[in-house]
């Protein structure tokens, strides 16, 4: 079976059309095949085309996006698609890098950049421990806040109390699904 050139092509929002247009122009002279695109933020949590691009991807393709941020939210989602579409055989390319992971120069600046990703995920991690334990010491940390499952009580004291489960979520700020939870606890 002959290999594919897959495009993706992402833009933020519905009004950025002329950016769509430009990477599409960009993704068609760059010879792909099957494009994929969509318009929506990167901070959404699903990209159903990117999920849809990625599971499409085959064994010899490649994958060709204009730019990073086209495709990627942070370094570790960067380094995670990569992963995925290495996992898979799959080739990508970043046009306006030049990155081609088919070339060992290529392989190695995502390389790069993947353990430049992963330092500052650990560095970050360091001082927000360091920050915990600073506020600890200083007495003002407080954790997490209470979940549902502490009130657990006061839920089955306020039903014991004839209270409906809709008072019950009013009065304790929890949710419907939560106070049933709690009452088949028992």
């Amino acid at each position: 079976m002959p290999s594919t050139i897959i495009g993706y092509a992402r833009t933020s929002t519905l009004d950025q059309t002329y950016g769509l247009d430009a990477q599409l122009n960009e993704l068609e002279a760059a010879g792909c095949e099957k494009v994929f695109k969509e318009q929506l933020s990167s901070v959404d949590k699903e990209r159903p085309e990117l999920t849809r691009a990625l599971d499409y991807a085959r064994d010899g393709d490649v994958f060709i996006v204009t730019k990073l941020d086209r495709l990627a939210r942070s370094m570790p989602d960067l380094v995670n698609i990569k992963n995925v579409l290495a996992s898979k055989g799959v080739t990508l390319k970043v046009l306006a890098l030049g990155i081609d992971t088919s070339t060992s120069t290529g392989k190695l600046m995502m390389n790069l950049l993947g353990s430049i990703a992963e330092f500052e995920r650990d560095i970050m991690l360091e001082r927000q421990r360091e920050g915990i334990a600073r506020a600890k010491a200083d007495g003002k940390y407080k954790g997490r806040a209470p979940t549902a499952q502490r009130k657990a009580d006061d839920v089955k004291r306020l039903k014991a109390e004839g209270k409906t489960a809709e008072q019950i979520v009013v009065e304790l700020g929890i949710s419907r699904s939560s106070v049933f939870r709690a009452l088949r606890a028992e």
